[in-house]
């Protein structure tokens, strides 16, 4: 026969009974200790005198719970799992089952099922979670955290991409998700104006210290400062970069989860491309919100309209200082830009102009906020003897020079000017 173990409660009981049993202790007394009627203490001393300690151990111990999952249910659930979710969390599978499969199971029943199965380690086996002890801001657009997230978000069936990720430090609401090739100035320009005109600008910014948002070399450009910064700067927005991933750990753990949960949806969905996957993005917002948003600590929206001074089209480009010499040229990404005799030109030379680099290419080129007219002169462009075969004095030098190129190998562009991942060509026609 098998020794039945008394629990701490019972070894109790079976002291209090026994002196009731001895007449050293009253029952409404042994009641009162034990926090039970008079009468139920004459019913558990009956099963104490007939059968012993063994009589006030619980007789459901070691059988099945009356409202246990049924066998055939968690078998088909588990089926499930094994089959489609077997990286999933309980928490991400079991909403799936209940969405997809119409299986209602909880996630801790889902939980002890897949560590029984060995599809999930308990908490303790798990690696412990580094806590932020940063309290979160009170009020939704105080501080935006943003991060891109470099990963196989379609898994081997897209490419390799980066997602730009706005959270809302306040609340850890999603504000905006894009996909994107790289982590570059234009993409985050992309992004930025996304969120800005859906939701208006917020106080500040909160980075990490990527060469987008900061410069390690002061006087790289202006004070220091980046051509987001800059942008911000005009947009009167505030940029900060925390000084390690765990100071703004509201984004990092954004990124862990998106990860997870992420990578599932779209593999759930089919999609494998930047413009599906973009495409997907609000409705996932809208449901990851749902789920894990919080309620902010002051209901005040600190968002700011934007205003019609707030030229976007202008602040998210590229722009960089050039000196106008005193031909009327200037070098910008080693191309020679020539500016069209003008009285505004001839003021301009010997000072400063602005050349501004728009996101799809264009480029204009400012002084005290006109635009002056030019030709250009590609340095790296190869002659095209198309061009130029009609003029009979020409053809046979050009010939000559374009054989000398030709075995030369290709210059790169200036590290300097604007990364766009999609630039196979070269943006300026030749002067």
């Amino acid at each position: 026969m098998a020794v039945r173990i008394m629990s701490d409660v019972e070894l109790t009981k079976f002291e209090i009974l026994r002196d009731v049993d001895h007449e050293r202790l009253p029952a409404h007394a042994a009641a009162g200790i034990l926090g039970v009627s008079e009468r139920h203490i004459w019913r558990l001393l009956k099963a104490y005198r007939v059968r012993g300690a063994d009589g006030l151990i619980s007789r459901k111990r070691g059988r099945p719970s009356n409202r246990r999952t049924p066998a055939d249910v968690r078998l088909a659930a588990m089926d499930i799992v094994k089959a489609r979710y077997a990286d999933f969390g309980p928490t991400l599978a079991a909403e799936k089952l209940h969405e997809l499969h119409d299986l209602t199971v909880s996630r801790e029943t889902l939980r002890a099922w897949m560590i029984a199965e060995g599809l999930w380690q308990t908490r303790t086996k798990r690696q412990a979670r580094v806590y932020q002890p940063r309290y979160r801001r009170d009020c939704v657009g105080e501080l935006i955290q943003i991060d891109g997230s470099e990963h196989r978000w379609f898994e081997d069936r897209g490419p390799k991409c980066t997602l730009l990720v706005f959270i809302d430090d306040a609340t850890s609401r999603l504000m905006h998700l894009q996909f994107v090739e790289s982590e570059s100035t234009f993409a985050y320009f992309a992004a930025t104006r996304t969120y800005l005109e859906a939701h208006g600008k917020p106080v500040a910014f909160y980075s990490d210290k990527h060469s987008v948002f900061r410069v390690s070399k002061a006087g790289v450009t202006g004070d220091g400062m980046t051509q987001f910064g800059r942008a911000l700067s005009k947009l009167k927005i505030e940029i900060i970069c925390a000084n390690s991933s765990q100071a703004k750990g509201r984004v990092e753990r954004a990124n862990k989860t998106l990860q997870d949960r992420l990578v599932k949806e779209l593999r759930l969905a089919g999609i494998n491309t930047l413009a599906d996957g973009n495409a997907f993005l609000p409705g996932f917002v809208a449901d990851y919100n749902a789920r894990f948003g919080k309620v902010p600590a002051n209901p005040k929206d600190l968002h700011r309209p934007m205003s019609p001074r707030d030229q976007l089209d202008d602040e998210f480009t590229w722009q960089v200082d050039r000196t106008l010499s005193q031909s009327l040229t200037l070098q910008y990404d080693k191309v020679l830009f020539i500016i069209e005799p003008s009285e505004i030109a001839q003021a301009a030379i010997g000072k400063r102009v602005t050349v501004v680099d728009y996101p799809d290419g264009r480029i204009a080129i400012r002084y005290q906020g006109a635009d002056l007219a030019y030709r250009t002169f590609d340095k790296i462009r190869k002659v095209n003897q198309a061009a130029v075969v009609e003029n009979k004095r020409l053809g046979s030098l050009l010939e000559m020079i374009m054989t000398y190129q030709d075995s030369q190998p290709q210059e790169p562009r200036s590290r300097k000017a604007p990364k766009r991942r999609d630039q196979t060509g070269h943006r300026f026609s030749v002067g």
